[in-house]
C-alpha cells in the first residue's frame, strides 16, 4: 500500500515495478490538502505519465493519491481564486491535458480511489480505464457551489453514468458515496480500504498475464469506439484483429492454451 510521506518534497511520486511487467504507480503527494491539484502538481503529473508512456514495455498504470483520506480533492482553491478569464483557460487546459495523457496512454490505467474524489479529481478518475474505490470514498462535482461550471473531462460522465445522473452531480454539486457510485456505474468495484490494494493487484495481474500487444491494441480500439457509430466500430475491430496477427503473439499464446487443454485431457 502507498503510505503518506509528509516529509517527502516530491509532489508526484512514481513507482516502477519491473517484476510485474513494467507496472507504474503515479500518486499525488499532497495529502495535507487532500491531494488537491495545483498547476505545479498537474505539470509534474503530466510529465510523469508521458515518461511512463515512452516505455515500450509498460503494461499498466495505476493512479492514486497519497494517504487514505483522498484520491484527489479537486483543483486548488487558492489558485482558483487568483484566476481571470485568460489564466482560467490555461488552468483548465492543464486539467484537460492531465486527463488526456491518461486517455492517450497505450495501456490500461487503473484509478485507485482512496477517499475524496471531487471536481477535477473526478475528471481525472473518469479519464482512467478501470476504477476501484474504497468503501469510504466520496464522489462529487462541487464547482457550481463556488460559482463555476463543471467542464473539460466532466464531458466523459454521461457515457459512464448517463445524462440524468450527470445532471444530478453537476447541477446540485452534492456528493455521493461509494455504494451509490457503484450502483450508478461510476466505478466498477468497491472494497474496504484494507482490501483496496489487493483489488488493484488482481486487475494488474490479469492485465500483465495477457498479451502485451493485444492489450495495447484493445486500448486503442476502445478509444476509437468512443467516437464511432456501431457499424464503423465493428469494421475497426476486424482491422485491429488482423493487425494482431502481424506478430507471433496470437499463435504463441493460442498454442500455449491448446497445450494446456491437451494436458488436462491426458
Amino acid at each position: 500500500m502507498i503510505q503518506p510521506r509528509n516529509d517527502d518534497p516530491v509532489i508526484v511520486r512514481v513507482d516502477r515495478r519491473g517484476d510485474l511487467g513494467h507496472v507504474a504507480n503515479i500518486s499525488i503527494n499532497n495529502s495535507a490538502r487532500l491531494n488537491s491539484l495545483s498547476s505545479e502538481i498537474m505539470e509534474a503529473f503530466i510529465a510523469a505519465v508521458c515518461d511512463a508512456a515512452a516505455d515500450p514495455a509498460l503494461r499498466c498504470l495505476i493512479v492514486t493519491g497519497e494517504g487514505e483520506r483522498s484520491f484527489m480533492g479537486g483543483a486548488n482553491l487558492m489558485e482558483l481564486e487568483t484566476l481571470n478569464p485568460e489564466t482560467a483557460r490555461v488552468f483548465l487546459t492543464r486539467i484537460h491535458t492531465m486527463c488526456q495523457v491518461l486517455r492517450d496512454l497505450p495501456v490500461p490505467v487503473i484509478a485507485r480511489v482512496n477517499g475524496f474524489c471531487l471536481g477535477a479529481g473526478l475528471e481525472v478518475m473518469a479519464a482512467c480505464d478501470l476504477h476501484v474505490a474504497s468503501d469510504n470514498a466520496v464522489f462529487g462535482m462541487p464547482e457550481v457551489k463556488i460559482g463555476l461550471p463543471s467542464v473539460v473531462e466532466a464531458a466523459l460522465l454521461p457515457q459512464l453514468i448517463g445524462w440524468g445522473r450527470t445532471k444530478v452531480l453537476v447541477y446540485t454539486g452534492e456528493n455521493i458515496d461509494a455504494a451509490t457510485a457503484l450502483a450508478w456505474g461510476l466505478v466498477e468495484r468497491v472494497v474496504p480500504m484494507t482490501e483496496l490494494d489487493a483489488a488493484v493487484e488482481a486487475w494488474v495481474a490479469a492485465i500483465v498475464e495477457s498479451g502485451p500487444k493485444a492489450i495495447r491494441l484493445q486500448k486503442e480500439l476502445i478509444r476509437d469506439w468512443e467516437a464511432m457509430p456501431v457499424s464503423e466500430a465493428i469494421q475497426a475491430g476486424i482491422r485491429t484483429m488482423a493487425r494482431a496477427y502481424e506478430s507471433d503473439e496470437p499463435h504463441r499464446m493460442i498454442g500455449a492454451a491448446l497445450a494446456q487443454l491437451r494436458a488436462r485431457k491426458k
